[in-house]
């Protein structure tokens, strides 16, 4: 086992530095994990772009990346469930387990979460992980380490569809087609919604959507969108309405493209943290307004699902970058974001 590994440093505004750090010791109750695949989350791209992720300003030097899975090559005395040579992926957020959010089961919710790749806790572009075996989760015989990494988002789209309610012969659209929109796209198509219209402004992303699945897309460039929708619901508007993008606009044009009695549901964290919104609308239309919040106990579901071929995870990935080119490849992401749909980097 080795003494040291490699870790990429941000240490300050979209500047990468690759340090060396020893490699960590797992406690009693850890695991140690040789990192193999970690996504790039649009959060990773905002705070390296930018400095600023909602509440979080940049500091001190951090470790982004939380979109992880690798093998294991050692583990604490205490571990029971994994053993060395597994396949797993981690769950970044770690809480505290004594709130009235994580006694209650909303865990997501805990205000002392430790969550990788935030201020104070680094993420998973590194060599080596330790983390905890009960926020571990073995990956079946025949399931990757990519697909392995991408379960986080894809939590995220199967959080959303819970909190939405959808049911069964009614209509959505989804505003944004980047990672988290197709995981929200793909979590529909398997709980069997099959009228889905894709709205967005990359014609890249646009077409995966259909691919994926999606009845309808459109290209917020050039067409109307809330003309277009209506069109194709017979003047009514969708049942349920997912904003992904978290986009002021596109949170304000929600209660436009519900019909009466629907629901909308924010999953895009937008920049601006006061959004004007058409209130009146949404009352008149007696409408549903929900959130999500990252996700709860969905690591095995969203396992299960991939490792099953229900949902084809996999497939939207777009570009992968060696863990020796992670500087490049996050660049790339960030000046070229018309042609990336998901990124992974491979080490």
């Amino acid at each position: 086992m080795e003494k040291e590994m490699l870790a990429s440093v941000m240490t300050g505004v979209r500047k990468l530095e690759m340090q060396k750090r020893p490699v960590p010791t797992p406690k009693a109750d850890e695991i140690l994990i040789k990192i193999k695949h970690v996504g790039v989350c649009g959060s990773d791209l905002h705070f390296y772009e930018k400095g600023v992720l909602g509440t979080n300003i940049f500091k001190d030097p951090l470790v982004l990346g939380h979109e992880g899975a690798g093998e294991v090559v050692a583990v604490g005395k205490d571990v029971t469930s994994l053993k060395t040579g597994d396949l797993v992926t981690m769950e970044p957020g770690v809480p505290c387990g004594k709130c009235e959010y994580c006694t209650s089961g909303r865990y997501n919710l805990c205000p002392d979460v430790a969550f990788m790749a935030c201020p104070g806790y680094d993420g998973a572009f590194v060599e080596y992980v330790a983390w905890p075996e009960a926020w571990t989760y073995k990956l079946p015989e025949g399931m990757n380490t990519v697909e392995g990494a991408l379960i986080e988002p894809l939590n995220v789209g199967l959080h959303a569809l819970n909190q939405s309610e959808v049911k069964f012969g009614q209509s959505v659209a989804i505003l944004g087609s980047g990672c988290i929109g197709l995981c929200v796209l793909m979590s529909l198509r398997m709980a069997g919604i099959t009228e889905i219209y894709v709205v967005d402004m990359i014609q890249k992303r646009l077409d995966k959507a259909k691919e994926l699945g999606a009845t309808a897309v459109v290209n917020a460039k050039d067409q109307d969108v809330i003309k277009t929708i209506r069109d194709l619901t017979n003047g009514k508007g969708v049942d349920v309405c997912f904003e992904t993008a978290g986009n002021k606009f596109t949170t304000q044009q929600t209660v436009e493209l519900i019909k009466r009695g629907g629901t909308i549901t924010l999953v895009g964290m937008s920049p601006d943290s006061h959004i004007p919104f058409p209130t009146s609308l949404l009352i008149d239309k007696e409408a549903k307004l929900t959130t999500i919040f990252r996700y709860r106990h969905l690591y095995p579901t969203a396992i299960k699902l991939v490792s099953e071929g229900r949902i084809p995870l996999q497939s939207i990935v777009s570009h992968y970058y060696k863990f020796k080119d992670i500087e490049e490849g996050i660049e790339y992401n960030v000046e070229n974001k018309g042609d990336v749909i998901k990124e992974v980097i491979e080490f």
